[in-house]
């Protein structure tokens, strides 16, 4: 099991989600709203400094099978793309374990909600 954490720029995420909706078992995502700074800082121009200015982004948590990882990563990947510096980040972690509260359900199976 892994997890795939995505950095997104806010207006790309209808677009990355019907994305990820049409990879078969897409077992949902947690979107977060989020603020930070990268590699992409921008220019600064007519006397400011932006090298530091924090920029709006998503960030998407996405548990799954290991067989779902490169689809879902694809998916993001193509949907999130428009050349422009700022485009993103995709991580893939492994995924020890997880538990449904619910019904005490443990491993694998509980990637799906």
């Amino acid at each position: 099991m892994k997890q795939v954490i995505a950095y997104i720029k806010t207006h790309k995420l209808d677009d990355v989600s019907l994305a990820l909706h049409q990879v078969p078992g897409f077992p949902g995502m947690s979107v977060l709203k989020i603020q930070g700074v990268g590699s992409s800082r921008g220019e600064p121009g007519a006397g400011e400094d932006y090298s530091y200015r924090f920029r709006e982004r998503l960030k998407l948590e996405i548990s799954c099978p290991d067989a779902l990882v490169d689809p879902i990563v694809s998916a993001i990947a193509a949907s999130a793309h428009t050349g422009l510096p700022g485009d993103g980040k995709i991580y893939v972690l492994p995924v020890e374990d997880a538990l449904r509260i619910r019904t005490g359900e443990r491993g694998p199976g509980v990637d799906g909600g």
